[in-house]
């Protein structure tokens, strides 16, 4: 039987809420003694708006619950209509910021009122109905929510497929969900760079039988073909339209267990899996993690700063953020461009309070240095979120000071797909934050650690990461795939959801994410989380950013690989090299310093910042390399199969 996953990295430093923040915070520490079911049962009542109220809280037969039974809603409503209805439509909904300089757009709720209306009855025009599946491909333009809004509106399931994903990518989201309609726009900006959106979504819809309209926004005004009787253009359609009026388009009522969409996420075959979100518990999930957690106020100007392409958009750009009538900030661009400080502008500009990342995004910035953040003032940030992967204590570190004025709270979100809000979490006002670690899970939520054989793993150690009950915006299952769903998670431990994580709770009850169970190296019958030894590299103060990965090995069965980018111009040597293995070794132990490091200007990631570390699995063994079409630059893994030919290897 494999032994649970040792941890060995000891993380000492702490820092309790500051008291005037813990005074005035939305959570407050006797949410935590709340009844898990009054809980939800309240928030459902006081944070959505219902056409006709909810009669049972949750059905619960493992692997499916349903949530907020008898409840009729709609989510347009919810985020938009009923806002504007209670006298805040001049209240900024966003404001948007697109990558070429100047081009800038503030649109109140009444503004979003219109065009979603409008949108609507366009897409109704070309035979859009409760039901009907709709695809939508596009950049961060203030379109791409009118139109997520635009389907909640009529009850039409939506799939948001990434702008930077190919066309057989697109393709295959299309057809899984059998979309009729496809929404795209000529072109979208990256680093100054034109995106061919337009040319892809044709690529893939010669693929796609089931579509029979295109609705193409015109951004960039490139020459792009339209295909008589298929294509139409976003003004034409909207022009079209009589009325912009929210009675001239009445919300859909919908079923609490009716489909807001489809999000799909990669798997471990080829075929991508469909999640499937319902409509009223994942709305009020998402609205009251959003509230409690970012301790979001009337006048917070809010900016997450993930693509609404991820779970993390459409849950904490779109829906959550819209249904607590929260002004939100939407970036078109990348961080660097075009220079590095573009961020740290834009909070400037309009005096951000919360701002929600990447820990890959910081560590880009590390890399960059302070300096860039030190020429803007960045005094209206009062907290910090991050989000996507564990976060290194060291980046936790350099966020809270350089960002936060050293004296920010940071909250360190896990969370998934398919969990659709956030599980586990700090709440800014109650927790005593330590840097590295998501602490504890959000009020009622029943989390656990468990080895192999099912048994809670005591403090301190290590292994698989399981949800016990079930929670409001839980995926209901892989859309037309059922056997897969329960395969997938729920066939390790029964009625326990196996997230597929590494974890470990400490002595205080806190819990620190190891990483996918699949990153787990197994180094002579000891199993190390990759997140723990990265965490040691980037410890060392000439390390921006790291990744690590096992290798086989005839000794020891697998040996750590390390690929490593030093801060500054500096390629790296054999000193260096001893010296970060000693430093490993100090903080963790010698089993756990790297046999080879390799060093690199820059590492493998997806365009949303993720590591892509099967490709360093593969580039460590000397294998062909897989798909390298989401990576946000495709030359960099040519570069790392050079370095690692000729790396740095312990003898």
């Amino acid at each position: 039987m494999p032994q649970a996953i040792e941890t060995m990295l000891l993380e000492e430093r702490r820092y309790p809420p500051p008291e005037p923040f813990a005074a005035q915070a939305n959570a407050q520490p006797d949410i935590y003694e709340r009844d898990p079911d009054e809980f939800w049962e309240t928030e459902g009542r006081g944070r959505v708006s219902w056409f006709q109220s909810f009669d049972r809280l949750y059905e619960w037969e493992p692997p499916y619950a349903r949530w907020y039974l008898g409840g009729k809603l709609n989510v347009c409503f919810n985020c938009v209509d009923r806002h504007v209805e209670a006298g805040r439509g001049d209240k900024v909904a966003f404001l948007w910021e697109g990558e070429p300089a100047g081009e800038r757009e503030e649109i109140t709720f009444g503004d979003l009122l219109e065009r979603v209306v409008r949108f609507a009855n366009g897409l109704k025009s070309v035979g859009v109905k409760k039901g009907t599946p709709v695809g939508i491909y596009m950049g961060m333009v203030p379109e791409l929510p009118v139109a997520m809004l635009a389907c909640a509106r009529l009850g039409a399931p939506h799939t948001v497929v990434f702008g930077g994903f190919s066309a057989e990518s697109l393709s295959d989201r299309l057809n899984d969900m059998g979309c009729e309609v496809l929404i795209t726009q000529d072109e979208g900006w990256r680093r100054g760079a034109r995106v061919p959106l337009k040319r892809n979504a044709d690529e893939a819809l010669a693929a796609s039988p089931g579509v029979r309209h295109s609705v193409v926004l015109r951004r960039t005004g490139g020459d792009v073909a339209m295909a008589e009787g298929r294509d139409i253009w976003w003004h034409d359609l909207v022009g079209r339209v009589q009325g912009s009026g929210p009675e001239t388009c009445p919300c859909e009522p919908m079923d609490a267990e009716d489909l807001l969409y489809l999000l799909y996420t990669s798997g471990t075959t080829a075929k991508p899996k469909g999640i499937v979100h319902t409509t009223a518990g994942y709305l009020v999930g998402v609205a009251t993690t959003h509230h409690y957690i970012f301790d979001i106020k009337p006048d917070s100007v809010y900016w997450c700063a993930a693509d609404i392409g991820w779970v993390t958009g459409h849950s904490y750009i779109v829906y959550g953020p819209l249904c607590n009538g929260t002004t939100g900030v939407i970036y078109e661009g990348t961080p660097d461009y075009p220079d590095k400080d573009r961020w740290w502008e834009i909070i400037e500009r309009y005096k951000v309070d919360v701002l929600y990342t990447a820990p890959t995004a910081i560590r880009a910035h590390m890399k960059w240095g302070p300096e860039y953040a030190q020429k803007h003032d960045l005094s209206s940030l009062r907290l910090l979120g991050s989000v996507g992967e564990p976060i290194n204590p060291e980046a936790w570190m350099w966020y809270r000071e350089h960002i936060g004025a050293g004296k920010t709270p940071v909250v360190d979100t896990w969370w998934q797909t398919e969990t659709g809000m956030i599980l586990i979490t700090p709440l800014p006002g109650v927790t005593t934050l330590k840097p590295g670690s998501a602490t504890r899970p959000f009020p009622g939520i029943d989390a656990a650690v468990l080895n192999e054989a099912g048994e809670e793993v005591g403090p301190g150690g290590g292994g698989y990461l399981v949800l016990r009950r079930p929670w409001p915006a839980m995926l209901r299952g892989i859309y037309n795939a059922p056997e897969r769903y329960v395969e997938t998670y729920w066939s390790k431990y029964g009625d326990a959801y196996f997230a597929g994580d590494g974890a470990r709770i400490d002595e205080d009850g806190d819990y620190w994410l190891l990483g996918r169970v699949d990153d787990v190296m197994n180094v002579s019958g000891h199993r190390i989380s990759t997140i723990e030894v990265e965490s040691a590299l980037v410890d060392h103060p000439k390390v921006a950013e790291s990744a690590v990965c096992g290798r086989s090995d005839p000794q020891t069965g697998q040996a750590i690989v390390a690929y490593v980018t030093l801060k500054g111009s500096d390629p790296g040597s054999v000193e260096m090299m001893e010296e970060l293995r000693a430093h490993v070794g100090r903080k963790i132990g010698a089993i756990a310093k790297p046999a080879n490091v390799v060093f690199t200007p820059e590492l493998p990631k997806t365009r949303s910042g993720k590591i892509m570390r099967r490709l360093l699995r593969d580039v460590a063994e000397h294998r062909p390399l897989g798909d390298t079409t989401t990576l946000a630059d495709p030359t960099v893994v040519e570069e790392l199969e050079t370095r690692a030919n000729t790396e740095q290897t312990e003898e």
